[in-house]
């Protein structure tokens, strides 16, 4: 049989693409529900809860004296559909991704000096990107799934009355579940051509690929705040990129049924040396067996996840309205290119792909209102505006990212001297975008010739914790 199995191992070329476009891609910043209720405009105006260590490492100080604990999860329902170019509208293919329920947890303890000190664990990446099966992407990407727990201790001090500093390291576990079909007409003939030119029809499947590890990574989170005045605030934080490793990454294969297909002339059973009517799962069987290019085998890459900046500002009127305003940026030029080494009989397809990726920039602001009168409800509002950093040739089923809009709204209520429950929902909206379903396979390709319909995404956030101060 002379033919080869080649670009069947697309799957693991993107095995970062899914921890990448969480942080931006439907990278939500779910991490405290007074958080997401002012649509992360934090950092300058932290919320008056635990989550403030992520927000502004300096916070600590500027909680109340004794310990605090904040802890509780976020659901997000992620929605959205894919129409292709030649159905002219009349068909999409919606996503069966399920709702996710990333927690959070943080506890912060203040004496009596000037120091505070606290722990936060949190997911700042994790969704899954899941298709269904008559998805025509699905030969790029079927189901991705990553999960990045953080741990970040954490130490604030005051430097005088009015400014603090603080920060602390941060140890990330990363895990990684991906799927993709198998499409029979792209592979390679070791004569010459792909299947595709022996009457093998686009998007023939033919088995099934799933990749899982997991990786662990190092930081650091650091952060400034300052009083400026009796009304004015200001703060700004950075996180420095993550690099994890994935070493022992874990490939394997599954063969699907062709339907039936058959070698049907002497031609083309000449060009891959088998007879007339033999049938395609059983020359495709081979490749699934030891000295087969789809056997289990290991795949090294290493994915680095972005630092991050955040500055911004919080002004508390007279009547005792708060409001806060954020600018984000993250370093996502780091995010250029990704080498993926294969371990076992696919090492001679092990490349480097370019993601080209750029920084980008997100605009929030908040509000919040005590009501002593009404049960001494606090109302939050807030807005954001984010921007992808994908350039148009990368906006693939994995998670085809595009420019958001935040809308935030949420109430605190407290439970007595000790206990304060806070719920917070936002709304992710999106114009949608054009992008691709299949492989990019030259550099020379354009958004133009690769791009092949039309990507809606939206999603919502409910967001509820529980605050408590001893």
């Amino acid at each position: 049989m002379r033919f080869r199995l080649g670009r069947s191992l697309a799957l693991l070329t993107v095995i970062a693409a899914p921890a990448a476009l969480r942080a931006q891609g439907f990278g939500l910043n779910e991490i405290g529900s007074c958080a997401v209720s002012r649509a992360s405009a934090t950092t300058g105006a932290p919320c008056n809860d635990a989550s403030a260590l992520f927000w502004n490492p300096a916070a600590g100080t500027r909680l109340d004296r004794g310990i605090t604990v904040y802890g509780g999860l976020a659901s997000i329902g992620v929605r959205g559909d894919f129409t292709p170019d030649f159905t002219n509208g009349a068909r999409y293919y919606r996503p069966n991704i399920p709702t996710a329920f990333p927690p959070h947890l943080f506890v912060n303890w203040r004496g009596a000096g000037r120091y505070a000190a606290g722990l936060g664990v949190y997911v700042p990446y994790g969704l899954t990107s899941q298709w269904r099966d008559d998805f025509p992407g699905r030969f790029s990407a079927l189901r991705a799934s990553i999960a990045t727990v953080y741990v970040q201790p954490n130490l604030s001090i005051d430097l005088t009355p009015n400014w603090a500093i603080g920060g602390g390291p941060i140890f990330g576990n990363s895990t990684v579940q991906l799927s993709q079909s198998l499409d029979l007409s792209q592979q390679k003939l070791t004569t010459g051509g792909t299947f595709a030119d022996l009457g093998i029809a686009p998007g023939t499947e033919f088995g099934r690929a799933y990749l899982k590890g997991s990786a662990r990574g190092y930081g650091f989170h650091v952060g400034v705040h300052g009083k400026i005045g009796n009304s004015l605030q200001v703060g700004a934080r950075f996180m420095s990129s993550m690099a994890f490793e994935y070493d022992d990454a874990n490939a394997r294969f599954m063969q699907l049924s062709t339907g039936g297909l058959v070698v049907p002339d002497a031609t083309i059973a000449g060009r891959i040396g088998v007879p007339k009517g033999t049938p395609y799962d059983y020359i495709l069987a081979t490749q699934f067996r030891a000295g087969g290019a789809l056997v289990e085998q290991k795949v090294k890459t290493t994915i680095t996840h972005p630092g991050q900046v955040q500055v911004g500002v919080g002004y508390t009127a007279p009547t005792g309205t708060l409001l806060s305003a954020d600018w984000g940026y993250i370093l996502w030029s780091k995010f250029d290119a990704l080498p993926v080494n294969f371990q076992g009989p696919a090492s001679a397809s092990s490349r480097t792909l370019i993601e080209d990726y750029h920084n980008s920039s997100s605009y929030r602001f908040g509000a919040e209102q005590r009501f002593a009168r009404y049960w001494d409800i606090t109302g939050r509002l807030g807005f954001s505006y984010t921007q992808t950093p994908a350039p148009d040739e990368t906006v693939t089923p994995l998670l085809p990212d595009m420019d958001r809009r935040n809308f935030g709204a949420g109430i605190g209520l407290p439970l007595g001297p000790r206990y304060t429950v806070d719920l917070g929902y936002l709304h992710v909206d999106t114009q949608g975008r054009r992008g691709r379903t299949g492989e990019r396979t030259s550099l020379s390709q354009t958004a133009a010739q690769l791009n092949n319909g039309f990507y809606r995404l939206n999603a919502d956030i409910v967001s509820l914790s529980l605050k408590a101060h001893f």
